[in-house]
């Protein structure tokens, strides 16, 4: 049985999600929180197996109650969307930053029964979800970010031409840890694949971009790729490059399911950079980008995994390790200054080295 706590100041949401669960006997609503302050209380005093928070463009800040239950009682935390989601783009990307595990969107009900496909995924993702394993945050001082991006430093040769970073469930937080310690004259492109919910992604670019010492943006195919500059893959679209000079954003299709997807990302680049080709791939659930390495490899391309203690689901990672595709695998903190190393042409920092 898995025990969910509601966190929502409106009724609609919480009777979505009453109707959703009616009649599941794998899963409880054990009690609706009407603020943040509240969900942070309650989740200390009941001790459910997930928090479900309702994106909010007013009122309680989202990524405040999410930040404040990860330091007092760290529990898993998915974020619940039942409108447009550009308008939440920034409030998301700050909380899945914090610790959320990812933005799910509320079951639809474009009538009076709810849609059972949307109420099996919720259900499905509420439960996978609840079993994710989550570690204790401590609380930060703040640091300017955006001041970063004027350090610089030394021009080196680049023997590698790209980077290619694959994430899903955890990704955005650690995407975010890589980035802000990579300065802003890094000498090539960075391509990124975060699977996520349609309708977030610019926020989370958005808010990366004022973080981070790097220009991050999402991907416009066509547009001309340039060093020190980090590109999203598009919504429900593919992201790859066209030669070694532009990106490449289409409709192709989904790769074992997932779209955009981090095994074509892979091997798209390792047709065009071969060698100097990078990749990384990060926390997350399923397989996703093991099959591009493959690619890459043969090519002559470099990878890194996330280890599994820092990993918030160590599933992509493991997967590509298992399958004995992975150069280096380090924690998430070692990550930046591998990629930075590699990118330099100096030898990389010390870490754990497969073959």
């Amino acid at each position: 049985m898995v025990r969910i706590l509601l966190a929502t100041s409106t009724h609609e949401l919480e009777d979505l999600v009453k109707r959703a669960i009616e009649g599941e006997t794998s899963a409880e609503l054990v009690l609706i929180a009407r603020s943040g302050r509240e969900a942070v209380r309650m989740t200390g005093e009941l001790l459910p197996d997930i928090v479900a928070v309702e994106l909010c463009p007013s009122g309680d800040d989202s990524a405040e109650t999410v930040r404040e239950i990860m330091i007092t009682a760290p529990t898993p935390i998915v974020l619940l969307s039942h409108r447009d989601g550009s308008q939440l783009g920034t409030i998301s990307a700050r909380a899945l930053e914090a610790g959320a595990l990812a933005v799910i969107p509320a079951p639809a009900a474009h009538g009076m029964p709810l849609e059972k496909p949307a109420v099996e995924k919720f259900l499905s993702t509420i439960k996978a979800m609840s079993h994710v394993k989550v570690v204790r945050q401590w609380r930060q001082k703040v640091h300017g970010g955006r001041g970063a991006k004027d350090q610089t430093l030394p021009a080196a040769r680049t023997p590698i031409g790209i980077v290619a970073i694959a994430a899903s469930t955890g990704g955005p937080a650690a995407i975010r840890s890589i980035l802000k310690d990579i300065s802003a004259d890094f000498p090539v492109p960075i391509l990124i694949v975060q699977h996520m919910s349609n309708g977030f992604i610019e926020g989370v670019a958005a808010s990366l971009d004022a973080a981070v010492p790097l220009t991050v943006k999402v991907a416009r195919n066509g547009e001309l790729l340039k060093p020190g500059t980090v590109y999203l893959a598009p919504d429900n679209c593919q992201l790859g490059v066209s030669g070694r000079s532009r990106l490449r954003v289409s409709d192709d299709a989904p790769v074992n399911g997932f779209k955009p997807s981090g095994s074509y990302l892979f091997g798209s680049i390792a047709r065009a950079f071969k060698g100097e080709s990078l990749a990384v791939v990060l926390t997350g659930m399923g397989d996703d980008g093991t099959e591009g390495l493959r690619a890459l490899r043969m090519a002559g391309g470099k990878s890194i995994a996330q280890d599994e203690k820092s990993s918030v689901v160590f599933g992509m990672p493991k997967s590509a390790i298992g399958a004995g595709l992975v150069d280096l695998v380090l924690p998430l903190e070692s990550i930046a200054e591998n990629i930075t190393a590699i990118a330099r042409g100096r030898n990389e920092p010390e870490g754990e080295t497969r073959t």
